[in-house]
């Protein structure tokens, strides 16, 4: 009688050495970006970190989860996953910190067909980037290898973030009030939003290479999709420790029409002046080749701005000041009038 061969879990595709030989690659890189009140290396089963409470009289824990997107399409495209981790944290930390909270630990979930553990090292360096420019520790994470869930070589990417405030100083913009400057601190890019759109465009419509070399740009097509998100974090922490920020919206999907809103007071209106900041020339781009309406644009991508700080007028100069000297490139895009009835909350002229 002929004996079966003894089948693995390798057989049917999931390599458990190569998910341990994983972890010990990674270990130093997560160290680089550890805080104090982290309390044990990653391989356990949940993250330590000890909260300081009296740091804040009322401590308040603010939390966010995202992804990347279809932006993960341009990275598969160029065969470059080094700076797609940075998009992940930017999604989760920009939004924490329109609150005024600090973030504090980041976690990620990994989860792609077969592992390799270099191209998942890469990964995981954008990760530690991303957690270095926003100053909080990787926790943990998650990394599943899951065999016929995944095209060859693609994997998905989710993460989230906790940080702290204290419940005083939490911005809601209740505060905001007519007269008041809006501000618009410069996206990188496309940033992680509306990049089904620029694909359809771009690659279907328009059938570039994603190393194409445009006039209009001036980078090769991909190097300018594949950009990363910019985080604002320290920027707006350290505005935070000078100066009154009255709202602070994290410009996503649904830009600045629908992110505005969520932080302005039902009977306040944002009056925006299209034309006062730069606009990238992808976006130009991406206008004129995919014939897309002005309120289109501005209701899928950023166009320029990637986060928005609403600030009192006698504050505005000084704000300015810091924002470029903290190596942002920022513009005063509008301001804050009083809405009649039932009005749109954002006016772009």
């Amino acid at each position: 009688m002929t004996q079966k061969k003894p089948t693995t879990y390798k057989d049917a595709g999931v390599d458990i050495d190569a998910g341990n030989r994983f972890v010990q690659m990674i270990k130093p890189l997560v160290k680089s970006c550890s805080r104090p009140e982290v309390l044990a290396d990653i391989g356990g089963f949940g993250g330590l970190f000890s909260l300081t409470p009296d740091k804040y009289a009322r401590p308040t824990l603010v939390a966010s989860t995202d992804g990347v997107g279809t932006k993960l399409k341009i990275a598969f495209m160029l065969d470059k996953h080094d700076t797609v981790g940075i998009d992940l944290v930017a999604m989760c930390v920009n939004d924490i910190i329109v609150q005024g909270a600090e973030p504090l630990f980041f976690l990620d979930y990994l989860a792609t067909g077969q592992l390799s553990p270099e191209k998942a090292v890469e990964i995981v360096k954008g990760i530690v980037e991303g957690c270095k420019q926003a100053g909080c520790a990787l926790l943990g994470g998650e990394t599943a290898e899951m065999p016929g869930m995944y095209n060859a070589g693609e994997y998905d990417l989710a993460g989230f973030t906790v940080g702290v405030v204290d419940n005083n100083n939490i911005i809601d913009g209740s505060s905001i009030t007519v007269g008041d400057k809006i501000i618009g601190l410069a996206s990188s890019g496309l940033h992680s939003n509306g990049y089904s759109l620029a694909r359809k465009i771009l690659f279907e419509q328009e059938s570039y290479a994603i190393d194409a070399r445009l006039p209009e740009l001036d980078a090769p097509l991909g190097e300018v999709l594949i950009a990363p998100t910019r985080i604002y974090v320290k920027s707006i922490l350290n505005l935070l420790r000078d100066f009154t920020l009255r709202g602070i919206a994290h410009i996503t999907g649904g830009g600045l029409p629908e992110n505005l809103p969520r932080v302005l007071p039902h009977d306040c209106k944002a009056q925006i002046d299209g034309t006062s900041w730069p606009k990238a020339a992808i976006f130009k781009l991406l206008q004129e080749k995919g014939n897309i309406a002005e309120d289109e644009m501005y209701r899928t991508f950023n166009c320029g701005i990637g986060l928005v700080v609403i600030v009192p007028e006698q504050e505005t100069d000084d704000i300015m000041m810091r924002l470029n000297g903290l190596g942002e490139s920022a513009t005063v895009i509008g301001t804050i009038a009083a809405r009649k009835g039932e009005e749109p909350q954002v006016v772009i002229s």
